[in-house]
Order: C-alpha cells, then sequence, then structure tokens
C-alpha cells in the first residue's frame, strides 16, 4: 500500500473508537492482500510446504502497524510476520495480517484478514478489550466489543446449547501429528463423536463461523495467539465458550456453545 493511503487511512480515523479501528484495519489489510493475489504473488515457505508466507501477508502486516504507531502510540503491537512494538499502556494489538495464508495462496477465498487488542500480556490476557476479523472475499467483517458480537454490524444470536453428537466440528491437525499416539488419540477422542467433522485450515474463520452459529464446535492445538485470540473474543461474545486444555502433550483451544466446549474437555482429559 503507497504510503499516501495509509496517512490517508490515519487522517480518517484519529477519532476513532477502538472497536471501529479494528474493523477498519482488517478490512483495510484483507482488501490489500486480496488485491495484492489479484495481480500475483510470490510465496514462499516458512516450516513445511503448508506453511508459507507472501508478499501480501508482510505489506497487510506492515500497514496495520504502522496505522497502529500512529494512531495509538502508547500500545503493543504483535504480529505474526515479526511486527512488534513494546506496550507502555499495558495495551497489545495481536495482529495476523493473513490467516490461512495455504488457503490463500491456492486461491481459496477461505482466509481472512484478525486482530485483537488486549490489556495483559498476550499469551495470558486480563481481557481482550475488541476484534475483528475480516473475510475480504465475502466483503464481511465479525467485531467483538463491549461483551458482543456483531457481523457486519448485526448483533450475532446467542449460542444455544447442543451436545457434540449433534454438531458440526472444525478442528485441524497436521499430518505429522497423526505419528503421535499421545495426540492423535486425544483428537480422535473428540472427533469420533462429533455430527461430521470439517477441516478448513483457518482458524479465525472457523471461529468466527461458530460465533455466527455456522458450525458447532472447534478444537485445534497449539494455536498461536493471533489465530486464538480474535475469534474467542467472538464466541464469547455470542455467549459461547473458549478455553485451552492440557491434554495429549500439548494445549487444545476449544469453542463453541458452553454444552459442547464442556463435552469436548472431558474428552480430551479421559
Amino acid at each position: 500500500m503507497a504510503a499516501v493511503s495509509t496517512a490517508a487511512f490515519i487522517e480518517s480515523h484519529t477519532d476513532a473508537p477502538d472497536h471501529e479501528l479494528a474493523a477498519a484495519l482488517t478490512q483495510t489489510a484483507g482488501e490489500l492482500a486480496l488485491r495484492m493475489r489479484n495481480e500475483g504473488l510470490e510465496t514462499a515457505q516458512k516450516t513445511s510446504v503448508s506453511d508459507v508466507v507472501t508478499q501480501a501477508d508482510m505489506a497487510a502486516e506492515r500497514f496495520v502497524a504502522d496505522a497502529l504507531m500512529a494512531l495509538r502510540p502508547d500500545d503493543g503491537i504483535l504480529g505474526e510476520e515479526g511486527a512488534a512494538k513494546k506496550s507502555t499502556s499495558g495495551r497489545t494489538w495481536v495482529i495476523d495480517p493473513v490467516d490461512g495464508t495455504y488457503n490463500f495462496s491456492c486461491g481459496s477465498d477461505y482466509f481472512c484478514s484478525a486482530l485483537a487488542l488486549v490489556s495483559g500480556a498476550p499469551s495470558d490476557p486480563e481481557r481482550i478489550l475488541t476484534s475483528a476479523i475480516t473475510r475480504p472475499a465475502l466483503d464481511t467483517t465479525w467485531v467483538a466489543h463491549d461483551g458482543t458480537s456483531e457481523r457486519n454490524g448485526e448483533r450475532l444470536p446467542h449460542l444455544e446449547n447442543a451436545p457434540l453428537a449433534q454438531l458440526a466440528l472444525a478442528t485441524y491437525l497436521h499430518p505429522r501429528d497423526m505419528d503421535n499416539a499421545e495426540i492423535r488419540g486425544a483428537w480422535m477422542r473428540v472427533a469420533s463423536q462429533a455430527a461430521t467433522v470439517r477441516m478448513w485450515g483457518a482458524g479465525s474463520v472457523d471461529l468466527a463461523t461458530v460465533a455466527s452459529s455456522g458450525i458447532g464446535g472447534w478444537i485445534q492445538h497449539s494455536v498461536a495467539d493471533w489465530d486464538w485470540l480474535p475469534g474467542k473474543a467472538l464466541v464469547e461474545g455470542a455467549g459461547g465458550k473458549a478455553i485451552k486444555v492440557d491434554a495429549g502433550g500439548v494445549t487444545w483451544c476449544v469453542a463453541g456453545n458452553s454444552q459442547v466446549v464442556d463435552e469436548v474437555a472431558a474428552l480430551l482429559l479421559q
């Protein structure tokens, strides 16, 4: 994004409250990434063929970080692609410029831009003050603030309790974990009890979909803060539950309605 566009964004959001700024940042970052993909991208591997990064990830994170340094100079920044700034306010913006990068790099619309503003340490925040997730290909933005969650400005309905056997479960288990008996066993105890299982490869989109009642629950282990906090706030703002459970030698993130989360936690701990 050209410097003038970033400057214009900063000028037009000088007085924006946190939740409006969060939504605008993810919308602009997501639109930037989508535009760059349409113009052609180079993709590089991080740790594996499915763990990739593109110029769009870097450009989108740079835009968000630059805007935040101007608009919220006392807040900290933690970005997946390396953006980092120490907080002097006790607040930190946790940024995932493109979640679902492998999907994104393959031309899928199942990706998003996401962020969360937290008080305290991002690894164990005292509170998630606001969060936003934008799916640019669908022109859809979710925002959590003041204990509520919205999709495109409309409040999400309360998540109704239902058991795992009646619900679809969004999840992810990397192929290399299939060889780990403890992890595989914990995952199978849960997955085998769901009505059906779906793997889409973008945790924040999964969690936003759970918050919107589009899928029943979500489970994944060893989730990064930027993949967990934005969606956790959305699920909780819709009256759901989002917790961490240690089982099989790893830490699982579990989200959904209260009943299904308690059921999944009990299965993990068997």
